[in-house]
């Protein structure tokens, strides 16, 4: 039962660790998806939750089925073998890209926050990515084993305090100009986005987990924490619109207002986000390319670390606004075909 448990509580956190990156843990996604859209926000993050439970189990409960080694196993059971390929390739390069903003991002807050050259924060991450992922799924599991719950106890610090500011309250009545469609376009697309990032992590530990009743239950608890973390987010985003959507970094605004300690442990948090997105998708190319390449699996990492390395020397800002709207327009199409997709029986 205990060890049953634990397996559960790693699927959680694994799944919750992966999906919250930079853009949420800053507030930018939270803003741009669901806040800017007033009241409509609070009940399109429920509708994301709904579509992270039912989507990131199925993902999970059909990897194990088929023994995925990687998500092109996945691809080619959902779409096929001809347009299942397709889609990993198109996967492959989304997930270079987005490793790469990931570590410029990494870079940035070494460079901003505390001081250090941004090529040392680069080369720091790098290194520390190389060693963790020699372990393996291990390592992947222990991150976030530690990350999230301080994540999450963040969280809950955030949301007791806007709970007595006033206002509070304002998430429920706030008004938006922005049409009705694009709110509600938006969870589908903030959901899709980022499951087709994770599966590069959930597929094979959907498949190395085996049993259902783990998956799925560590499924739900991933889903409802995600769903948690974004509606506590929204509420305090809301009660500092419209004067929030100027910060680079919104929530890093709000935790300012908790004092200087809580400030740098939230910075802290931000790194520790992004480098568990970094581990998560740099794991699931090192499966993708060792399939199809048979090479060592530390000299594909460092491979891939590599062309990272040289490609965040674009810088943080240029790559986010360049890639993203690309990877969310690929990722709806991906989202829409696993939709239709049955999964694979018991």
């Amino acid at each position: 039962m205990w060890k049953r448990l634990g397996k559960v509580l790693q699927i959680a956190a694994t799944y919750m660790g992966t999906v919250v990156g930079a853009g949420f843990a800053t507030g930018q996604e939270i803003l741009q998806f669901f806040t800017r859209f007033g009241y409509w926000g609070t009940v399109t993050i429920a509708l994301a939750t709904v579509l992270f439970i039912w989507l990131g189990t199925k993902m999970m409960l059909i990897a194990s089925d088929i023994r995925a080694k990687s998500y092109e196993d996945l691809n080619k059971a959902l779409f096929g073998e001809k347009y299942g390929r397709y889609i990993s390739h198109f996967m492959l390069v989304i997930l270079l890209g987005v490793t790469a903003v990931m570590l410029a991002g990494a870079g940035t807050i070494f460079y901003e926050h505390w001081n250090i050259s941004y090529q040392s924060g680069l080369l720091i991450t790098v290194t520390a990515c190389y060693f963790l992922l020699r372990k393996g799924m291990k390592a992947i599991l222990t991150v976030n084993t530690i990350v999230v719950p301080v994540m999450l106890l963040f969280t809950v610090l955030i949301i007791m305090n806007t709970l007595q500011t006033p206002g509070a309250d304002k998430f429920m009545t706030l008004p938006s100009d922005h049409s009705i469609f694009a709110a509600w376009a938006s969870p589908f697309l903030y959901t899709a986005f980022n499951l087709s990032m994770s599966q590069a992590v959930l597929v094979p530990l959907g498949s190395e987990i085996g049993d259902r009743k783990t998956i799925v239950a560590g499924s739900w608890i991933g889903g409802i924490g995600i769903g948690f973390m974004l509606l506590s987010g929204h509420i305090a985003l809301s009660v500092h619109m419209p004067g929030i959507e100027q910060y680079a970094i919104p929530m890093g605004g709000i935790a300012k207002q908790l004092g200087h300690s809580v400030q740098f442990i939230y910075i802290f948090i931000i790194f520790a986000e992004i480098f568990t997105t970094l581990i998560a998708d740099i794991y699931g190319l090192t499966l993708q390319l060792h399939e199809r390449l048979k090479w060592n699996r530390s000299v594909i990492v460092l491979l891939i670390l590599t062309v990272c390395y040289f490609a965040s020397q674009i810088g943080f800002g240029m790559l986010l606004s360049t890639l993203y709207p690309l990877f969310g327009l690929i990722s709806f199409g991906w989202l829409a075909l696993i939709i239709r997709k049955k999964a694979v029986p018991e």
